[in-house]
C-alpha cells in the first residue's frame, strides 16, 4: 500500500472541565502549568497515550503497550515480539510469505540457534544484517499502527534502529488563562486498615490546543498510509472522551483542522496554527478567572479562515475539518 503523498499540518482543540488534564509527577501530580503565563500544559506523550489506548480498545496492534498486565519499555517489547515470532510457525509463514530469500536465511539461523538468546546473537552477525533489517521493517510497517504513526527506537539483541515518526506533536497549551480549583483535599485514600484524605488537584476550565504535522518523507520509513491517517483522525477525536477516569472525566474535542499541502510545500509553511486563533473571555464572564465552559470564551477563528481562503488551491490542496456542536469555522 502506498504511503501518504502530501505533507500536512493540523490543529486540535479540546476542552478540559473541572479535571486534571495532565498531572506533573514532579509537582505532586498537580496539573502541568506555565505559571508565568497562567497557561495549562499537556505533553505530547499524554495525548499519544490516549490515542494508543483507544487503538487497543479497537483491537489494533499497538507496540507501546502492556504485556500481560505489566509495563514494558520499547526494547523489552521488541524482544517479546521477536521471541513470539520465533515460537510461532504460522506467524513465521505470514512474515516470510513471498520472500524465499529471507525465509531461507531465517531457517538457517533457526537451525543453528538453540534458544532465543542465540538467535539474537546470530542475527547480530554482519552476514545477517539484511535479515535483521527485514524482520524489523516487517514489525514496523505491517504490524504496529502506533509505530507507523509515531515512530520508535530500538536497541536490543542486535535490532538497532530508530524510526522517526511521520506524526509529530508539540506539547499542548491552553488558549485561555487557567486557574486551579481552590479545594484539593477531597480524596479518600484506602490503606490496608485505615483511610486518609489525599490531594485532588484540578483546574476550572482549559481550552487546550495542539499543533502537529504529518510528514510524507518520514512516512516512507515507517510505511504510514492514507488509511493509517484516517485511523489517526478518528483516534485523536475520540480517544480522550472514550477513556474516562476519575481525574480525566469531562474532556471533549472541539476542533480538528488539517491543512494538506500541495506538492512542493513543507510542514510548518504557515508556522504554528495555534497562532491564528484568538481567545478572550466573553462579555458575560468578563475575566478568565470566571471561565467555566466553552461559551464563557470568545474563540475567534477569522485569521485562520482568511489564511485558508487566501491559500486554498495554491499552497493548500485540501482541508479536513471536524467540529463539535456549537463550534463553527469556515474552511
Amino acid at each position: 500500500m502506498n504511503t501518504i503523498q502530501n505533507n500536512s499540518d493540523f490543529l486540535f482543540l479540546y476542552e478540559a472541565i473541572n479535571c486534571n488534564p495532565n498531572g506533573d509527577p514532579d509537582q505532586e501530580n498537580k496539573p502541568r502549568m506555565d505559571y508565568d503565563t497562567q497557561t495549562n500544559l499537556v505533553t505530547d506523550t499524554r495525548l499519544k497515550r490516549y490515542i494508543r489506548d483507544y487503538f487497543m480498545q479497537k483491537d489494533y496492534d499497538v507496540f507501546v503497550s502492556m504485556e500481560e498486565g505489566t509495563k514494558v519499555n520499547p526494547d523489552q517489547k521488541l524482544e517479546i515480539v521477536v521471541n513470539r515470532l520465533l515460537s510461532d510457525s504460522k506467524l513465521v509463514d505470514e512474515y516470510f510469505g513471498g520472500e524465499p530469500e529471507m525465509r531461507g536465511a531465517f531457517d538457517k539461523v533457526m537451525e543453528k540457534a538453540k534458544d532465543a538468546d542465540s538467535v539474537f546473537k546470530e542475527l547480530q552477525k554482519a552476514k545477517n544484517k539484511k535479515l535483521n533489517a527485514f524482520i524489523l521493517d516487517k514489525i514496523v510497517k505491517e504490524t504496529y499502527l502506533d509505530i507507523r504513526l509515531f515512530g520508535s527506537a530500538f536497541a536490543v539483541g542486535g535490532f538497532t534502529r530508530a524510526y522517526t515518526g511521520p506524526l509529530q506533536l508539540n506539547w499542548g497549551y491552553s488558549l485561555n488563562k487557567v486557574y486551579p480549583v481552590d479545594s484539593d483535599s477531597i480524596v479518600t485514600i484506602m490503606n490496608d486498615d485505615s483511610s486518609t484524605f489525599g490531594k485532588d488537584y484540578r483546574i476550572h476550565y482549559s481550552l487546550l490546543a495542539f499543533h502537529g504535522v504529518a510528514n510524507k518523507f518520514a512516512a516512507k520509513t515507517t510505511g504510514l498510509t492514507d488509511e493509517d491517517m484516517e485511523h489517526f483522525r478518528d483516534g485523536i477525536w475520540n480517544a480522550i472522551p472514550s477513556l474516562p477516569t476519575r481525574s480525566k472525566l469531562n474532556q471533549y474535542p472541539k476542533l480538528y483542522l488539517e491543512i494538506i499541502y500541495n506538492d512542493g510545500y513543507h510542514n510548518g509553511h504557515f508556522g504554528d496554527l495555534r497562532d491564528f486563533v484568538d481567545v478572550k473571555p466573553s462579555e458575560v464572564a468578563g475575566d478568565f478567572k470566571k471561565v467555566r465552559k466553552y461559551n464563557d470564551l470568545e474563540v475567534d477563528f477569522s485569521r485562520l479562515e482568511k489564511l485558508i481562503a487566501d491559500n486554498k488551491g495554491k499552497v493548500i490542496k485540501d482541508v479536513k475539518v471536524k467540529t463539535a456542536e456549537g463550534v463553527s469555522i469556515n474552511a
